[in-house]
């Protein structure tokens, strides 16, 4: 396999990997990697129709060709509510051959899932040599939502960072592929499509009461992302921040950077 890009959510700068260096990352809150976004980017409709259209067709030929070399893929998608992450995973998938990717939705774990690691369930649905999955969240629940609504102790949620590091590294040592995606709106752009939501019968019901608590604890969950982008971006398995306030453009960034790691892989 090639070597992984960049760290891009640093602008080119590869930041210390926390378990081989033991480095301590920059002060998220002064990184603000996060206020550096270009929210503004936008790709017009008949565009934006014939760039989703090749990038699919280049990604459908990759699929086989990872495939073939046996290549395992997982895409990590976090991201704010109504960020799109829904709307992008389908345009991933939405010209694959089925039988060739996985896609896996995570809430707040059950049953079962409650009695082990956090890290267990998502060690069983990481995705066999040459096959796609896709986690629609994930683990970092751990470092997000955990940490934000007290789920987690502080001693918990912070020995996170260097588990899913390490997850991750055992993940790549196999040859697997490791994109994580996450999908950042604005906060005035997310009330947007709160409002549409709730305005459309045939949409309302995907709107809860835990969205709009989340969305006043805004603060919180910026200082936190801001911190696991620090920690937990690595040559291994990278960050990429999507601008997606356009749904458009990110939809095409997140294909197009899916096929670009994949193409690495494979040539």
């Amino acid at each position: 396999m090639s070597a992984q890009p960049p760290n891009p959510v640093v602008a080119g700068a590869q930041p210390p990997n926390p378990v081989v260096a033991g480095a301590q990352p920059p002060n998220p809150v002064v990184a603000g990697v996060l206020a550096a976004v270009d929210l503004t980017r936008k790709l017009p409709q008949k565009r934006y129709e014939k760039r989703i259209a090749d990038e699919q067709l280049r990604l459908r030929a990759l699929h086989f060709r990872m495939y073939g070399r046996q290549v395992p893929v997982l895409a990590v998608f976090e991201g704010w509510d109504a960020a799109g992450k829904g709307g992008a995973i389908k345009r991933v998938t939405e010209t694959l051959e089925p039988r060739g990717y996985t896609v896996s939705s995570f809430s707040a774990p059950r049953g079962d899932e409650k009695t082990h690691h956090y890290l267990w369930r998502f060690w069983r649905t990481v995705p066999r040599a040459g096959h796609l999955g896709i986690f629609d969240r994930s683990y970092y629940g751990r470092v997000l939502v955990e940490r934000v609504e007290g789920f987690s102790s502080e001693q918990e949620w912070r020995r996170a960072y260097r588990e899913i590091n390490e997850f991750e590294a055992q993940q790549a040592s196999f040859g697997m592929v490791v994109v994580k995606f996450w999908l950042h709106i604005s906060k005035e752009e997310q009330l947007r499509r709160f409002q549409t939501r709730e305005r459309d019968p045939f949409r309302s019901h995907k709107l809860t009461a835990e969205d709009w608590r989340n969305r006043a604890r805004w603060a919180g969950y910026e200082e936190a992302v801001e911190e696991m982008l620090a920690r937990t971006s690595t040559p291994q398995a990278p960050w990429i921040v999507v601008e997606a306030d356009d749904k458009l453009h990110a939809r095409v960034k997140v294909v197009s950077t899916l096929a670009d790691a994949i193409e690495r892989a494979v040539d």
